[in-house]
């Protein structure tokens, strides 16, 4: 286990993710899998504003 969150998983996962999460969390999710960028799903749902900045 990496904690890397992988494309499939969140592509997989993603209604579920915008249900708990909310949509912003949803959208990064989709931003990090568009760009090719590693990102763990903690880093994505607890700095919001940090991973907004590297996109």
């Amino acid at each position: 286990m990496n904690g890397v969150i992988g494309s499939r998983e969140a592509l997989q996962h993603l209604p579920l993710i915008w249900r708990e999460f909310g949509s912003g969390c949803a959208l990064r999710c989709l931003a990090v899998v568009f760009t090719f960028r590693k990102a763990t799903f903690l880093e994505l749902i607890d700095r919001p504003e940090k991973t907004a900045e590297k996109v």
